[in-house]
């Protein structure tokens, strides 16, 4: 029904039968409960949290009453999504769509934009002035780099006159980050439009303008974290925020503020103050970063606990060097452009510099338990090339954040298809900042399961709605876990593993996604299976997942294995995907910083810390990957966890209620049949 009496806009009934039938499809029970949820959400100011199993129709269900909502009352309604893919798939295809459809009813055709961060966008002015490289670690064990690099930034140039957005995400194939730097800048790096000569044609800055004129505005979870965390407005006002994939959120969120010092940065910062300061300032960072180089050699990687003198006095060091460079910039003077342009960067090279080494050095502030963030020295391998270390800071956790610039600003929506773990909205809603204390009864999917406000007015009120799915999962697919095998071991995948997976894929054909817990396993898994069986087998890094994708999707017989975002994103429809196998139970690595460090704060509180993050973090991704296997009404097929643990331990329960009801058996020889007769 209309959101009041007075209301001269159709029924969201009528709406979203409009939208349905204009793209082809039928309305679902599931997609008509969820958007009436979504619509009393935004009419009460009520946070809401829905589950809509693949298949659902969930992007109509919100859009409809956000739309409708924004032509309403003049609000801007923001989306969020996790991955390109949805961004790309909402604006290129549904929004428009939809506004073409929802035009005669809502009175005028409702506007639609994406925005990202700034350093998603082509800088103009940084193309004409020619940027300096920006000195990289890896380059120093790589001859090739810097040639590589000058490949890249031709084509870069190239693609400036070609391009209408200079969204990166536009430009396929894509550059390396490094390249990218060369013709990008940062919010503080910006010149701003008023000052820079290319103002009046700025990507990043007509992006926002068409931004701020839109109904709706498509974004992703780090600019959206930028937006509330950063202290600086980079959405446009607006009223309603609809999270897709918002089991994403937290670790987006993290990693928006999540902060990190190398030696190459401090390098950089050296070459980026060059003359504009005395040369006896600039020696000083130029000490620091070798400082930096040898203690980051020298101290042993993982989270640290304590900060060792060495440490202390380096990062001390760099703080006051880049303070004192900051102090001899001194305030901007109005000078000719390229002395402007040259400080802004120095200016915002230097500034995170000083930010990041003060942040490290209050991190050890007080009583460990006080503490609200985790420090940790690690090195990245890319492209195959270990990196030098580097010192990482980020929050121990983000739901007072999310509490108090989310939710406590705005109507929130979050939705996605596995935001119930164990049966329960309460292990994300904690992530998340939102209140379990009034906790809600199990009610029968698609009803809705309210959570009262406690007496606190400050504290955010909330409902978790479970709208099913269009699959019927005990009738369409088998959960077989591999009771009889060994507990899976720290040193490799075991013989008993392999014969077992070669049973599987055997009797399915092919047709079998791999999922592993690390890149290690997955070729391990390739090369053996390979020598055992005929059938094609494609491995994660081979080529990009995109291609490998497709492969796998076009030949039946064909395996494709991999690790975390074959997880997450993988859609393959159809025959060619009917066995997903899991070589273990997704757990975090004991020596995980982050999530080490907030076992242990809930222990220290009195929780159980294993439950609250290992275990949940393992249930999503056990969610996510049991979920590539059901992708349209035909499917059929096989969940295979090859980790005995999931049927013998005792938070096996917790894991299997955050999974889909699939039939379950532990039987070898009936998910062996099962596959046959799929194959046959």
């Amino acid at each position: 029904m209309p959101d009041s009496a007075s209301s001269l806009l159709p029924s969201l009934q009528d709406l979203l039968a409009t939208a349905v039938d204009a793209v082809g499809g039928t309305e679902r029970p599931g997609q008509v409960t969820m958007a009436e949820a979504v619509q009393k959400s935004i009419r009460t100011g009520e946070h809401l949290a829905v589950q809509a199993g693949t298949g659902t129709g969930k992007s109509l269900a919100y859009l409809v009453p956000a739309l409708r909502h924004a032509i309403e009352k003049g609000k801007t309604v923001v989306v969020s999504t996790a991955t390109i893919a949805l961004q790309r798939q909402l604006v290129d295809r549904d929004l428009p769509r939809l506004a073409k459809t929802l035009k005669k009813s809502l009175g005028r055709e409702p506007t639609f934009a994406i925005l990202k961060g700034r350093r998603n966008y082509l800088c103009l002015h940084r193309l004409d002035t020619g940027a300096p490289e920006e000195p990289d670690d890896n380059a120093l064990f790589d001859p090739f780099a810097v040639s590589a690099l000058g490949r890249h930034v031709k084509r870069l140039f190239e693609w400036s006159s070609e391009t209408e957005t200079g969204d990166r995400d536009e430009l396929v194939p894509g550059v390396t980050d490094q390249a990218w730097r060369q013709v990008s800048v940062s919010a503080k790096e910006c010149l701003g439009k008023d000052k820079c000569p290319s103002g009046t044609d700025c990507f990043a800055e007509l992006a926002r303008a068409e931004a701020g004129r839109a109904d709706l505005v498509v974004t992703n979870h780090a600019l959206l974290a930028i937006d509330a965390l950063g202290g600086y407005q980079v959405l446009p006002e607006h009223d309603v925020v609809i999270i897709d994939e918002a089991h994403e959120l937290v670790d987006r969120v993290t990693s928006a503020a999540t902060a990190e010092l190398t030696a190459g940065m401090v390098s950089a910062a050296v070459k980026r103050c060059g003359r504009q300061i005395s040369e006896d300032i600039v020696d000083r960072l130029e000490e620091a970063t070798e400082g930096i180089r040898e203690i980051f050699e020298d101290i042993p990687q993982g989270r640290l606990d304590d900060l060792p003198k060495p440490l202390d006095a380096v990062l001390q060091v760099t703080r006051d060097a880049a303070r004192a460079c900051i102090t001899a910039l001194g305030p901007e003077r109005s000078g000719d452009l390229d002395s402007t342009t040259a400080r802004r960067q120095a200016m915002a090279l230097l500034e995170e510099i000083h930010d990041t080494s003060v942040r490290m050095l209050e991190a050890f502030d007080g009583d460990t338990s006080q503490r609200r963030d985790v420090v940790w020295l690690s090195s990245d391998v890319i492209g195959g090339n270990v990196r030098p270390p580097a010192l990482r800071v980020a929050p121990l956790g983000v739901a007072g954040l999310l509490r108090e610039r989310l939710f406590g600003e705005c109507t929130t929506v979050l939705t996605s298809a596995t935001l119930t773990l164990g049966g329960s909205f309460d292990a994300l809603a904690r992530q998340w900042g939102l209140p379990v204390e009034a906790r809600p009864s199990q009610k029968a999917e698609g009803t809705a399961t309210d959570i009262a406000p406690p007496a606190d007015n400050d504290v955010p009120s909330w409902s978790g709605i479970d709208v099913g799915s269009p699959f019927t999962h005990e009738k369409s697919g088998i959960l077989y876990v591999a009771r009889h095998l060994p507990p899976p071991g720290r040193d490799g995948l075991q013989p008993a593993f392999f014969d077992e997976l070669e049973g599987l894929v055997k009797a399915a054909g092919g047709r079998t996604l791999g999922l592993f817990s690390s890149m290690r396993a997955a070729r391990q898994a390739a090369d053996e299976l390979r020598d055992r069986i005929d059938n094609p087998i494609l491995c994660q890094g081979e080529d990009s997942t995109s291609l490998l994708v497709s492969k796998f999707a076009e030949d039946e017989a064909t395996c494709l294995f991999g690790t975390l975002s074959l997880w997450q994103g993988v859609d393959v429809p159809g025959p060619s995907l009917q066995l997903v196998v899991m070589d273990r139970i997704p757990f975090p690595r004991p020596d995980d910083p982050l999530a080490s460090a907030r076992q242990r704060a809930v222990e220290a509180r009195g929780g159980n810390g294993f439950l609250t993050v290992a275990a949940t973090h393992a249930a999503l991704l056990l969610a996510q990957g049991a979920g590539r296997l059901l992708r349209s009404n035909d499917d059929k097929g096989v969940v295979a966890i090859l980790d005995s643990r999931l049927a013998t331990a005792r938070y096996g329960g917790f894991l299997r209620a955050s999974l889909p009801p699939f039939w379950t058996t532990y039987d070898p020889q009936v998910v062996r049949g099962a596959l046959a007769r799929l194959n046959s």
